[in-house]
């Protein structure tokens, strides 16, 4: 069972904007003993901007202690609780920024929700901020601080790195590919195009000492997958979150058509990853699946060399999250039918993009 942690986080301005600092901690959810605590200056800011800095450092703290772990982030601003919940637009510049931080760093833990408390049961986090706008930063872990080691003890050996690679294999080509249509959760097959790059890649798969095969559970990718792992003498593993974003209304439909039937809810969906497809998901929903997927890749294939064969959208947010850039950069990267791109990800945390819409295999 998964541990659940409570981030209380703050921040604050005495002059707003003015000099500005954060506060934030983390709880056991069960015992309530703080298990870690951090406060620092942010420099010139308002108190938005510094409340913003409290829930990345709460985060980030509980993604060092436990990355499995679900977190409750309790909050007094409703602003920053209801903007990070979806229910509000992001506007201001700086406060964009840090909630892409923050939304990265929620992407590799367990399941992360939002609630807005009073400002009495934020105490420990106000205080937390007041010291730093006081020049008093803290970076303290209570609970490593309890653990007393024996003169005849000596501390473990870190762990070695280990660098797992995952060559990510978009599906071959369908009859909505040529015609760029949305295709997210329909059961097309591959055309007789879609196998032959599947075999192509299959023969391309041969040299890069694959070890396991895991796909999208679609009959697009799980075709392609049987032909490439049909090559390879591998068997093939689902994973239902690696499928690709559900359309909802727009699927089937080309950009024109889409912007056509469904103006404003299309153009909502194209503008900002937050916000569904009528009837579908959004980037961000996939995002969050997707980190989920990596998470079990990279514990179940540790050290090894892994083909994952999944859709645009969830071959982008990997790509994305090896950058460490926002989910926004799937509206600026293309990839090919049958295309292959490669990540190394290292255990200590460094990830490494080696490749990008690679098709020199089917040329």
């Amino acid at each position: 069972m998964s541990r659940r942690f409570v981030v209380e986080a703050d921040g604050g301005s005495r002059g707003n904007p003015g000099p500005a600092g954060y506060g934030a901690l983390v709880r056991d959810a069960d015992t309530g003993r703080v298990l870690a605590e951090r406060a620092a200056s942010v420099g010139r800011a308002t108190n938005n901007v510094a409340e913003y800095g409290g829930l990345v450092a709460g985060l980030q703290a509980a993604l060092d202690l436990d990355p499995s772990a679900s977190v409750e982030v309790r909050m007094d601003s409703k602003l920053v609780v209801e903007q990070m919940s979806g229910r509000w637009k992001i506007k201001h510049p700086d406060m964009q920024q840090l909630a892409l931080q923050a939304r990265k760093i929620a992407r590799q833990l367990g399941e992360v929700r939002y609630t807005w408390v009073p400002r009495a049961q934020n105490s420990a986090a106000d205080a937390l901020a007041n010291s730093a706008m006081d020049g008093k930063p803290v970076y303290r872990d209570p609970a490593a601080e309890a653990v007393v080691l024996e003169d005849d003890v000596q501390p473990a050996e870190p762990a070695p790195v280990v660098t797992t690679v995952t060559h990510l294999l978009r599906h071959g080509q369908t009859e909505h590919t040529p015609e760029r249509r949305f295709s997210g959760r329909n059961d097309l097959p591959l055309s007789r195009t879609g196998r032959a790059e599947a075999e192509a890649a299959g023969e391309r798969a041969r040299g890069l000492g694959i070890e396991a095969v895991v796909a999208s559970p679609l009959r697009r990718t799980r075709e392609t997958a049987q032909i490439v792992a049909g090559v390879l003498g591998l068997p093939v593993t689902y994973d239902d979150d690696l499928v690709e974003l559900d359309f909802g209304e727009l699927e089937g439909l080309t950009f024109d058509e889409a912007r056509q039937r469904h103006p404003l809810a299309a153009r909502r969906f194209l503008d900002d990853v937050t916000v569904a497809a009528p009837g579908g998901e959004s980037v961000a929903d996939v995002s969050a699946r997707v980190a989920r997927a990596r998470r079990r890749l990279l514990e179940r294939h540790a050290g090894g060399t892994v083909l994952v064969v999944s859709h645009v959208t969830p071959i982008k947010l990997l790509l994305a999250a090896a950058l460490g850039t926002g989910d926004e950069v799937v509206h600026r990267v293309f990839l090919e039918a049958a295309s292959l791109s490669s990540v190394a990800w290292s255990s200590d945390g460094r990830a490494s993009v080696r490749l990008v819409n690679d098709t020199a295999h089917l040329r």
